[in-house]
């Protein structure tokens, strides 16, 4: 059944709620085209995290008075809303301060588990000698360096399945890198750089064959569609809360809920534990065996508002949206001379994302040149340098969509990029 996208009125009204759109920027609407990067918030958003100070604010699994109880209401109810929005069970919902956070816990617990930690439960975890980690050429650095200092730490191998010359993963090499060897594949969901979405109904059979564990990086993927781990088959999954329209400092971990009470925590000290003497500590099961210390409150309180936003649009009508917007964005840049688009201008299985080269112009300066006229893009290598060395360019300027993007916004945004090379006099 095919999705029907956001009419224009309804993108509007969506626009209306986030405060921040509302300013001009050097003297221009502002059009914000960085949501990769992060996301504005609606107000309900911004209301929620300051009714939780306003109204709730205590520690939460430790007092037992009125507000302590309120508090820990809040905060498992948010737990709740995460765990609606990926359809899995509230125990396999780990908050953290971001994705990165989230990706290095799990390297760390696996690492911990090839130290010997956590027992028999954790041993089929240990990596050593001969076993290997794959990851890919696309990856963030949060998705690449952990796994590096991983293999670094335990003497396993790190291998990678290569792109081709547009940038999308080459499943017909992938078979040679996942191998009986493997023990892991860490892989993003939707590139960062291009927008292309990765082939996981090709790529995670593969691990499945050999037993190999799964990762994905699902940062942008979580705000533009739909996000089931399990009906993705994977293990592990990991999405930033500002990245789909909720607070700063707020991360999910989702994981199979044997898989982490198996492994053995990252972080250590209080509210994670059964029992303490002086010489030794037991845990308790996931999620509180990955939350030590006084956890994220306010910002899971705002994470669950800005998940209850998005489910109330539709996460299909959001990707539908986004998928037009996409095609208009690409078709646009392609018909401008000398913009290289990263990843090619083929739409298909891509989000609302593009990164460009501009012949001649430094990407700094092209996003200096839309700045000036209201429009905020990313330039810089977006923590991908590999993909970036790979497809033969040191920086991109990037343009995402958001919920709150509208078609006029993206044809003032090609209209901007068109001017670029004229501006700084490199015109063909």
């Amino acid at each position: 059944m095919t999705v029907a996208p956001l009419e224009t009125a309804e993108i509007v009204g969506v626009r209306a709620q986030f405060p921040i759109l509302a300013q001009t920027v050097n003297g221009h609407p502002l059009v914000y085209l960085d949501s990769a990067a992060t996301a504005q918030k609606p107000e309900r958003v911004i209301a929620a995290e300051g009714a939780f100070y306003r109204e709730a604010n205590a520690a939460v699994h430790r007092g037992a008075h009125t507000l302590a109880a309120e508090a820990t209401e809040r905060y498992e109810d948010a737990r709740a809303e995460v765990a609606r929005f990926l359809a899995v069970d509230e125990n396999e919902v780990v908050f953290t301060s971001n994705a990165t956070e989230g990706l290095n816990l799990i390297a760390y617990a696996l690492g911990n588990a090839s130290l010997g930690m956590g027992g028999d439960a954790a041993r089929p975890f240990a990596l050593g000698p001969g076993d290997e980690i794959v990851t890919t050429e696309l990856e963030h650095h949060a998705n690449l360096i952990p796994w590096q200092e991983l293999a670094a730490r335990t003497g396993a191998t790190l291998r990678h399945i290569p792109v081709d010359d547009e940038g999308r993963l080459r499943v017909d090499a992938a078979a040679a890198v996942i191998t009986e060897r493997t023990r892991l594949l860490a892989l993003t969901h939707v590139s960062n750089v291009t927008g292309v979405v990765s082939p996981l109904e090709q790529l995670v059979p593969l691990a499945r064959a050999v037993g190999a564990l799964v990762v994905l990086d699902a940062c942008q993927s979580a705000p533009h569609g739909v996000l089931h781990p399990r009906e993705l088959d994977v293990d592990l999954a990991v999405f930033s809360g500002h990245k789909v329209y909720g607070p700063t400092g707020v991360g999910v971990l989702y994981g199979r809920a044997a898989l982490l009470d198996a492994l053995p925590p990252f972080l250590f000290g209080g509210s994670m534990i059964t029992t303490v003497t002086l010489e030794k500590a037991e845990y308790l099961p996931a999620p509180q065996r990955f939350e030590p210390g006084t956890p994220r409150i306010a910002q899971a309180v705002g994470l669950a508002e800005a998940l209850r936003f998005v489910s109330e649009i539709g996460m299909d009508r959001i990707a539908a949206t986004e998928e037009a917007l996409g095609r208009r964005l690409l078709a646009g840049l392609a018909g401008i001379p000398g913009v290289r688009v990263l990843g090619g201008t083929d739409p298909a299985g891509r989000v609302g994302l593009a990164s460009v080269v501009v012949d001649g112009v430094h990407a700094h300066d092209a996003g200096q040149f839309l700045d000036d006229r209201g429009i905020a893009a990313r330039v810089g290598h977006h923590c991908a340098q590999p993909l970036h060395r790979r497809l033969g360019a040191t920086a991109s300027l990037r343009l995402s969509c958001g919920v709150h993007t509208t078609a006029a916004e993206i044809d003032l945004a090609l209209q901007a990029v068109a001017g670029v090379r004229p501006y700084f006099g490199v015109a063909a």
